[in-house]
This record gives C-alpha cells, structure tokens and sequence, in this order.
C-alpha cells in the first residue's frame, strides 16, 4: 500500500469510528465522484457540505490510532482534529490535478472557505500534496486573529516547525504569546528556540509590566537556554511575584540553564526545586494551569 492510500485508509477508519452510517455512505460517494470527475465543483461542493454530516466533536482515539498517525505522518496528531475536519481532508485527498492547478484550486479554497474550512485546511497542510508550496499560505495565515485559525496552524501542527523559516517561526511563537495560546502544544519549541526569539520574549514581558499587565509563565521557556545578566534581571522580577504560578515558570527557565548567576538564584528556592525534580512541575503543567485560569 502506497503512502497515500495507508493514509486515506487511516482517515477512513477513524472517521468510521467515530460517524454515523449514512454519514460515512455519503462520504463514500462523494470521495469517489471527486476522484473520478476531478472536478472542481464537485469537491468545493462536497468540501461545503460536509458540516451537513458529520459533527465538530473531537475525534476518539486509542493510544493505537495516535502511535499510528504519527508513523504515517511525523508529528500528526489527530486527537487534536474534530470529525467534520477529518472528513473533509479525506475527501481533500481524493482530489487530485496536475500541480499547478491543484495548488490554484486549494488556494481559492482557501480564500473563500469559512471559519472552520479554513480550519481543516490549514491542520492538514502536512498531509497535502505540494505542502512545501503551501508555505506563503501558512505563513500568511499566522496573520489571522482568529484563534480557530491559528490554533490550526500553530498548535499540534507538524507544519511550521518543519517549514517555517526562523525569522516567521519566530513572528508565529510571538503571536501565540500574544494571543495567550498554550505554547505547549507548539511542536518542537525547544527544538527551535533561538536567541533572536529569546531577545523578542524579553521585549514583550517589559511592555506588558510596562502596562501594567502580567506576563504568560510559559514565555520564560523561550529564555531559558540564553540566560545572561541582561535576562537574569527579568527572571529575579519573575521570582519576586506573589503568584505562584509565575514563579514556577521562572524557576522551571533558571532550573534548565546553565548560566551561574541562574543556579545561585534558583537555590533560594528549595521548594520549588524540589517539585521540579520530582516532575511536579513541567512546562506543559504550566501552560494548561495558565489556560485553566484564563477560562
């Protein structure tokens, strides 16, 4: 079995599970009118009425169905997808044309296609044909404030990591900050810190105190291994917070640094070392407390 028909029969199955029979006999007929017509109105049609069929609830998975994605495609990870936007990459692979008018038709897809469209296209970029010619398209959606949108792109998304270039890598991590979304779920973020990124964290924390405003424990994570006596001044204020949350963000940056000043500062801390050893603090424990306190 090819790679693209392991996938598609990946997709199918989980859907399978997950949707009702004449949902799935409709997908069927409209997978394979797709196919065999290579029309373009007959997949932006069947794209269109997809929500007519299938729901937006999460997509259930056993540990078997995500091991197994992430074999197919490196990073997928469809525990995060709904139904409706599983059942409409399905029918998204089925349609198939020479490059350049393959990617024309997806782009207008991708212009005229509405909240939740938009959604499934972009969480798939990974899986399309052409994907690495999908980059300006990625790029220009880390523009949106839609938080749907971003999160697609930005969150549980193999995509950015693997294609964005550093310089819009960072411009992505910057508007998740912005945007207070849960770095956490941001693939390969330790992977692809960097300091220019670690300096524009640091710019962002001093204009929030600036206003007034706190700062998302989890930005510390993206300074964390380029602390230096400019960012130890940050971290001390960090330290100095009454909410304990904070503190464990800072604590968490100094503890996986390898700067001095950071080890003399932590060690006033002992609690919270203690914690962090004993794997009760982690950066993902973090980020959902933070989203938890922001619901």
């Amino acid at each position: 079995m090819n790679p693209k028909s392991e996938l598609l029969a990946f997709l199918k199955a989980i859907i399978h599970n997950n949707a009702e029979e004449k949902s799935l006999n409709w997908l069927d007929e409209k997978a394979q009118k797709i196919q065999d017509s290579k029309s373009k109105n007959a997949f932006y049609l069947a794209f269109s009425q997809a929500s007519r069929f299938f729901s937006k609830d999460n997509l259930q998975l056993d540990s078997e169905a995500k091991q197994k994605a992430d074999t197919l495609i490196a990073g997928f990870q469809p525990e995060f997808w709904n139904v409706l936007q599983t059942a409409r990459t399905y029918l998204l692979l089925h349609f198939s044309l020479e490059k350049d008018e393959w990617l024309k038709a997806i782009n207008q897809l991708f212009e005229t296609g509405d909240l939740y469209e938009q959604q499934a296209l972009y969480a798939s970029l990974s899986l399309m044909p052409f994907s690495e010619e999908m980059l300006p398209r990625a790029i220009e959606g880390c523009r949106t404030n839609m938080t749907l949108v971003f999160d697609a792109i930005a969150l549980n998304n193999p995509y950015a990591p693997k294609h964005f270039p550093e310089l819009n890598w960072n411009q992505m991590v910057l508007k998740a900050v912005f945007m207070q979304r849960p770095l956490y779920r941001i693939q390969q973020l330790e992977l692809r810190r960097n300091p220019a990124l670690a300096e524009i964290a640091s710019d962002f924390a001093h204009e929030r105190w600036a206003a007034g405003r706190n700062v998302m424990p989890e930005l510390w994570r993206l300074v964390s291994p380029f602390v230096n006596e400019k960012f130890m001044g940050d971290l001390e204020k960090v330290m100095s917070s009454e909410d304990l949350l904070e503190q464990k963000g800072g604590a968490l940056a100094l503890y996986h640094s390898d700067f001095a000043q950071a080890k003399e500062l932590l060690n006033k801390y002992p609690e919270l070392i203690q914690e962090i050893e004993k794997g009760a603090i982690s950066w993902e424990e973090i980020g959902q407390e933070y989203q938890d306190t922001r619901v």
